[in-house]
């Protein structure tokens, strides 16, 4: 089943279904950006619009895009802000959906489906106004080195989705090699025990300027 596919399948449950990384994932994502101030956001994987209705407070204009069109439904059902608009797209092709550049640009759990992050990043930077901030929030690799991955069950059993370990040398080298900087490292731990494995790994990065 093709990733698009399993998220369209997943949205009616998305938001019900008891999920520590989703709900993790909103924490880090706050934290790391509560005191950052941005005016246009691209919300790269907005989804059901999880972390899009905590965005959207702080943006004066937000940008959500999925590859799936029913997580998109669900989102728009939640969300009917006039500072907010979603498009579905696929982030491997073009980023036609961009019109101008922004001050934000922000990924939720989706780059663990993306093997090759380094072009992912590169089109963040281009889109990127310079000073502007790029936020990731990933299932952390610890999780993943444990066989954690994206999952869920229906009607069919459970489904495991496809996913790629992407190492935090990785997500740093990276980004600096597309011209950012790193400003921010945030862990989460389920039980706030540092001597445990690390659910969610966030970074801020911020481009030169």
């Amino acid at each position: 089943m093709s990733i698009q596919q399993a998220y369209n399948q997943w949205a009616e449950q998305y938001d019900s279904n008891d999920n520590k990384t989703r709900d993790a994932e909103a924490i880090v994502l706050q934290t790391l950006l509560q005191d950052i101030h941005f005016h246009s956001c691209l919300e790269i994987g907005c989804g059901t619009g999880k972390n899009t209705q905590w965005l959207h407070t702080k943006a004066n204009t937000l940008l959500g895009v999925d590859f799936s069109e029913a997580m998109l439904q669900q989102a728009r059902n939640k969300i009917q802000a006039p500072n907010v608009q979603f498009v579905q797209a696929n982030i491997l092709e073009p980023w036609y959906f961009v019109q101008q550049a922004v001050d934000m640009v922000v990924f939720s759990l989706i780059l663990e489906h993306i093997e090759d992050i380094a072009a992912i990043f590169k089109k963040a930077a281009n889109t990127l106004q310079p000073g502007g901030y790029m936020y990731v929030g990933e299932l952390h690799p610890f999780k993943q080195y444990t066989g954690s991955k994206a999952r869920y069950t229906n009607e069919n059993g459970l489904q495991v989705l496809t996913c790629y370990v992407h190492h935090l040398s990785e997500f740093l080298n990276v980004g600096m090699a597309v011209g950012f900087k790193v400003k921010r490292v945030f862990e989460y731990f389920d039980t706030d025990d540092a001597n445990s494995v690390p659910r969610i790994l966030g970074i801020l990065f911020q481009l030169f300027s």
